[in-house]
């Protein structure tokens, strides 16, 4: 299989959250048949959810991979579970380690096609100031499929609740 872009957001807001984010990072590196080739700075932002709750740290990782979508997910979701990510009990409620998978080379599909479960690129990627930000640190002229250009979206939705670490 050749090698294909993939990007990664990281998130925490629980058990010193910049660790549980160098932490991932670190995990991330460390995968099978892929290289970290890239990483954001870190960035603390107000929770998305019930707002009742300490803020997030937030990044997000560029990697080359030779896994598969569904594959790469199966590892992200192994480096949550050893980090000892639980499901959280509310919805967007604290967690310990959170790592979505963003975009997967120009995969795409629909809602209503997901593959495995999977739906590319995550759902939300352009309303979040969150996850723009770190992703136009390390992929500014990225092109998010049926969405646009991972800068121009992030001028748009702004910077409210964001500041970097």
């Amino acid at each position: 299989m050749r090698w294909v872009p993939a990007y990664v957001a990281l998130g925490s807001n629980l058990a010193g959250p910049d660790r549980q984010v160098d932490d991932a990072f670190a995990r991330l590196a460390q995968l099978p048949d892929s290289r970290l080739v890239a990483r954001s700075r870190l960035y603390r932002a107000r929770p998305m959810g019930p707002q009742d709750q300490p803020d997030f740290v937030n990044a997000a990782a560029g990697l080359l991979t030779r896994l598969s979508a569904p594959e790469l997910l199966a590892h992200l979701q192994a480096i949550e579970r050893s980090m000892g990510r639980e499901m959280p009990k509310r919805r967007w409620g604290a967690r310990l380690i959170d790592l979505d998978l963003l975009i997967y080379s120009t995969m795409a599909t629909g809602k209503d096609e997901p593959v495995n479960g999977l739906v590319l690129p995550h759902p939300g990627i352009h309303e979040r100031n969150f996850v723009l930000y770190p992703l136009a640190d390390i992929a500014p002229e990225l092109h998010i499929p049926g969405r646009g250009q991972v800068a121009e979206l992030a001028r748009r939705v702004g910077s409210e609740g964001l500041r970097l670490l």
